[in-house]
């Protein structure tokens, strides 16, 4: 390989590394005769199939030059580092080559803007048709849209994009004209709206002639800048709960500001991301998506944002001790999920052993319930302990967050620790 192509993939490569949106491909593209790749394997950037199947995916900027200026990227043009700029060949090549040394099976495409948004996507455009079309490239690829697009280039990148994302950024859009005075959320949610009408129009068409070719099967994705700007999370969930309602969408992420550009004053004054404020908005985004929570639930006009000494669920339960202990052996499907220390899989265990006796504290260590959680707030057979009922909120409190930090465990796998 080129020492030139080597050289700019060291600049655009660590570029990229700032956007978080590839943390699920949420796809299956089957292997076909005559074609090269696959959406499973191991390689520079793990994702994760639907399946559970692993992806590994070339992470890569088309170019690093941008005709923005936004306060909050290391990529803004007034910002004195290193530029490079792939060709379209170049980059088709690199990612072959990846592929034909087992590095990768996928690639996550994105760029700065140069000259206009449709100039800067019809080369993105290019990139990812001439790996489907010239080198029958079968693996994964997850393509960003440029803001501002023409709908006729969002529509050509969803015939060979397995996902497509567009950045809403800031989800306020004072605070985003203050921060990217030359962006706005018009020109994010318009091509947001044509991904959605490709992937709508596709599922008809394919109803109709099953033979038709996929648009961006594994819908669209967008990205949220945290901490950059004073959003509380009560603005950030309502913000991702719109877009959700959106039929394509499938994820919302939640980028901690990594101060890259402290020496602009339009920016907090921070030492590093707000880490545990992301993982916090991910817990309550999972509140959202599958445990039948409400955005005014988890935060309110009293609590705007997240506590950030515990997760969002046993929060709510501190918050409402009225509704407990809850009897695991009576309540249904819908209160139960709402028990800290009961995930998805073991709420629908408890609701289908139950029907065959009672269970016990040790029946629900077996489905894999978290116990030092879910005991002051359950009922069951011999389960003895006090309950937040006859305790008190502060009490439980105090005992579920008194624990030392297990030695050789760093403060980030903490901050990842399940919260069920």
């Amino acid at each position: 390989m080129k020492a030139e192509i080597l050289d700019k993939l060291q600049v655009l490569a660590e570029s990229a590394k700032y956007d978080v949106s590839c943390a699920s491909s949420g796809t299956t593209r089957k292997s076909t005769p005559g074609s090269i790749g696959s959406t499973s394997g191991w390689g520079i950037c793990h994702s994760f199939t639907e399946d559970g199947r692993c992806v590994s995916l070339l992470k890569i900027m088309l170019t690093n030059n941008c005709i923005y200026d936004c306060a909050y990227c290391i990529n803004r043009r007034t910002n004195d580092l290193k530029r490079a700029t792939f060709s379209v060949s170049e980059l088709v090549e690199l990612t072959i080559e990846f592929y034909r040394r087992n590095y990768i099976e996928g690639l996550f495409l994105s760029s700065g803007v140069v000259n206009n948004p449709d100039y800067t996507m019809e080369r993105m455009v290019r990139v990812v048709k001439d790996l489907r079309t010239i080198h029958r490239f079968n693996g994964y690829i997850h393509m960003k849209s440029i803001p501002g697009a023409s709908q006729q280039l969002v529509h050509e990148a969803g015939l060979y994009s397995d996902r497509l994302s567009v950045n809403i950024e800031i989800a306020n859009e004072q605070n985003l004209k203050m921060l990217a005075p030359e962006k706005d959320h018009e020109s994010v949610y318009k091509p947001m709206l044509y991904i959605q009408q490709g992937v709508l129009q596709n599922a008809e068409d394919r109803h109709k002639f099953p033979s038709t070719p996929r648009f961006a099967p594994a819908g669209q994705s967008t990205q949220m800048i945290i901490g950059a700007s004073n959003e509380s999370d009560k603005q950030i969930l309502n913000t991702s709960v719109a877009l959700y309602n959106r039929p394509s969408m499938k994820r919302v992420y939640y980028s901690g500001y990594i101060p890259v550009n402290a020496y602009d004053n339009r920016l907090p004054a921070l030492k590093q991301a707000p880490l545990v404020r992301e993982n916090r908005l991910y817990q309550a985004d999972w509140l959202l998506r599958f445990y039948e929570f409400k955005v005014d639930e988890i935060v309110d006009d009293r609590f705007p944002d997240l506590d950030l000494e515990i997760d969002p669920k046993l929060a709510w339960a501190l918050r409402h001790p009225e509704q407990f202990p809850i009897d695991i052996n009576k309540a249904d499907y819908n209160m139960i999920l709402r028990i800290p220390g009961i995930g998805v899989k073991s709420a629908k265990l408890v609701v289908a052993s139950r029907r065959f006796t009672r269970l016990t504290s040790y029946d629900l260590k077996k489905m894999g319930i978290v116990m030092k959680k879910a005991q002051y707030f359950i009922t069951c057979n011999e389960l003895t302990s006090s309950t937040i009922s006859n305790t008190s909120p502060e009490y439980i409190r105090k005992l579920l967050t008194s624990k030392k930090t297990p030695k050789g465990k760093d403060n980030q796998n903490q901050l990842m620790l399940q919260f069920d």
